[in-house]
């Protein structure tokens, strides 16, 4: 049985990471640049990641199946990026910030991994600021924060609604710089199909050219994974359509443990479905709930225009729940509590799945001291409402004219509706403090490891991890590994691992077109997608997992008989990625199930129904859950779990509370 090591420096928590890094073997500047690295994803996790290596004179080789690095799905990030800087003198710390990551994700994340992203987050702001992301700012210039959920105080940077945009941007000229020097070699419509492995280390991939079809060997000192989440096997989710779990599936099926794959996030500001037809969902920032109120009428099954209903009959039902956090409790306490609602017959809009997200009080509130500043006394409502109007378009302006072109609704003139979607996956391949997985020489960053979330991700802590693991972390860790592989001569491609790698990859492809069935790929990938949101989506239980449990197997079965892959191998072929995407799909959800159903207690975004305390929330089992589930891949899609304890020395574990 494989043993895991999380690798965690020895020492007082807030010395691990200073001590690791003033001691760590490093790789001297001659020698770096005859070593090579593989970066698989180009969002900010990979990005980062490669123009930071190339500055430090590897030689980088870098892949993403978009056309382009600017269009990978880190723009989508629309709230803000958190750090620690107390700019608002409120109170906010290092520790503080470590402490509601912590207790953000239900106490199941590892705290030494947390303590080092706090750490360098306030770096992260003054790298951005330098490469010239535009940050908002405060009328005398300073940086300017606001605040979102699971904390008390505002230490989110944001740039209006676009953030993850402007932080790609940054990091993608970062990149552009290093392949203009010629120090980054850049792939792009190219998928990674294989990890290849030599000795028991990674040493390559297997990639396909997406335009030729093409079948291409890469070799490396090292490979990174930077191929984000996996929240698509629910088929509707915020994910753009070509966020996939492919590269972390495959580096799973060749020996890297999957770490809590049952942990997924859903966001509660989604803009409701609206039928069949859909084939992904849309957020509406968290940062809208700084200043929207959420509300449900107080009579069930009220057909009333949202204006029609008056104040009295309304129930701000997270402000009446959880007065000390309010409308700013965490995502997986916002989801829960809106299902809850709409579950009873509360919910608005024609489906019923949906409540209200309302701006009207803080427009008004806006708006009075607008008028203060142009010396207004007394101002009736409507001049109120037209001032604070104008704040509220410079802070949100580009959300709210999305929902307007997705809804055809005005919301600065009716409250949006908003309902729960899977939006981001906590759990990815486990890795140790080192980001290297239980394959020597594999690392995965960002979204696509276990690691900083716990249970539940706090808004505005993608970003920061992300930036956080290629920027800082990953440049130290690697020489560890890196300095004593000097002697490693490239690896030649004609190497009987690259040759079976290979071999795997096209066999797999042929299949495909051999099956020659009735159904087509997305046929498959919906009804894995409805097995997934409504057996282990935001509540789940032992009868629904086992039930989907079978019902993926079975799926699974029909998918290799019956699926209709057109078309040829060596051309551009949509439908083919789409294949190789869901197969790794379906056999990830049947994981997710058996993760869910293994752990008998209710944590962050694991809802176990069975295991709720008298006022609906979770309840977690400390002393039988309190560790990282990873899971090792065995033949036949079979699943071996194994153990991270995880050790809470630096703060006191407690039932969570937002009251």
């Amino acid at each position: 049985m494989a043993e895991i090591n999380a690798n965690i420096p020895e020492g007082e928590l807030t010395e691990k990471w200073t001590k690791l890094r003033s001691s760590m073997p490093l790789v001297n500047p001659a020698n770096k640049r005859s070593i090579e690295i593989i970066v698989v994803g180009s969002g900010l996790a990979g990005a980062s990641a490669a123009a930071t290596l190339a500055e430090m004179g590897y030689k980088v080789k870098c892949f993403c199946f978009q056309d382009s690095p600017r269009r990978a799905h880190s723009i989508a990030a629309q709230g803000g990026i958190n750090a620690a800087k107390n700019y608002q003198n409120d109170g906010d710390s290092t520790y503080r910030l470590f402490y509601d990551t912590i207790k953000g994700g239900d106490y199941r994340a590892r705290e030494a991994n947390v303590h080092r992203l706090a750490e360098v987050s306030a770096n992260i702001i003054d790298q951005c600021v330098a490469q010239g992301v535009p940050l908002a700012r405060e009328y005398g210039g300073l940086l300017d924060n606001r605040s979102f959920g699971g904390t008390q105080v505002q230490r989110t940077f944001y740039a209006a609604g676009q953030t993850g945009q402007q932080l790609l941007l940054g990091a993608y000229s970062a990149l552009e710089r290093q392949i203009g020097m010629g120090k980054v070699e850049m792939f792009t419509r190219h998928e990674m199909l294989e990890v290849v492995k030599v000795d028991g280390k990674a040493r390559g991939i297997i990639a396909r050219n997406l335009i030729t079809g093409e079948l291409e060997r890469h070799s490396g000192h090292a490979v990174l994974l930077c191929s984000g989440g996996y929240g698509n096997v629910f088929y509707l989710s915020t994910n753009a359509m070509g966020s996939n779990v492919t590269a972390a599936w495959k580096a799973h099926k060749k020996g890297a443990f999957f770490g809590n794959p049952c942990y997924t996030q859903i966001h509660p500001t989604c803009i409701p479905v609206s039928g069949d037809h859909q084939s992904k969902l849309t957020l509406m920032s968290e940062s809208l709930r700084n200043d929207g109120r959420i509300w449900v009428p107080k009579k069930k099954d009220d057909n009333r225009k949202a204006t029609d209903i008056p104040e009295e009959e309304r129930d701000y039902y997270l402000e009446r729940r959880y007065p000390a956090f309010g409308n700013l409790v965490p995502r997986d306490v916002a989801s829960r509590a809106a299902k809850e609602r709409c579950d009873a017959g509360y919910g608005v809009g024609k489906s019923k799945l949906a409540v209200y997200l309302d701006f009207k009080a803080n427009t008004e509130r806006y708006g009075r001291i607008e008028a203060n500043k142009h010396n207004i006394h007394n101002p009736d409502k409507e001049t109120c409402m037209r001032l604070g109007r104008d704040v509220i378009k410079e802070k949100y302006g580009n959300l709210f004219d999305m929902y307007k072109q997705i809804t055809g609704e005005d919301p600065y003139e009716l409250p949006m509706r908003i309902y729960p979607a899977v939006h981001y996956t906590m759990g990815g391949l486990w890795v140790d403090y080192n980001l290297m997985t239980t394959v020597p020489g594999l690392y995965a960053l960002g979204e696509a490891n276990f690691s900083d979330h716990g249970a539940n991700r706090l808004g505005a802590s993608a970003l920061m991890q992300g930036l956080a693991d290629g920027y800082f972390v990953i440049p130290y860790t690697i020489g560890a590994y890196l300095s004593k592989e000097l002697s490693t001569k490239p690896i030649p491609q004609d190497h009987p691992a690259f040759i079976e790698a290979e071999a795997n990859a096209k066999g797999i492809i042929d299949k495909f077109f051999a099956i020659k069935g009735t159904k087509s790929v997305d046929y498959f990938h919906k009804k894995l997608g409805k097995i997934m949101w409504e057996k282990c989506g935001m509540a789940r239980n032992v009868k629904g997992l086992t039930e989907a449990i079978a019902e993926i197997q079975q799926l699974r079965q029909d998918f290799w008989t019956d699926v209709r892959v057109p078309g040829v191998a060596n051309e551009f072929n949509p439908e083919l990625e789409k294949a190789g995407r869901v197969a790794d799909f379906i056999e990830l959800g049947e994981l997710m199930c058996i993760d869910a159903l293994n752990r008998n207690e209710s944590c962050g975004g694991h809802f176990r129904e069975e295991f709720q305390t008298e006022e609906g929330e979770a309840l977690r089992d400390d002393e039988n859950y309190a560790y990282v589930a990873a899971w090792e891949f065995k033949e036949g899609v079979k699943f071996e779990l194994h153990k991270e304890e995880l050790k809470f020395e630096n703060i006191k574990v407690a039932q969570r509370s937002y009251k």
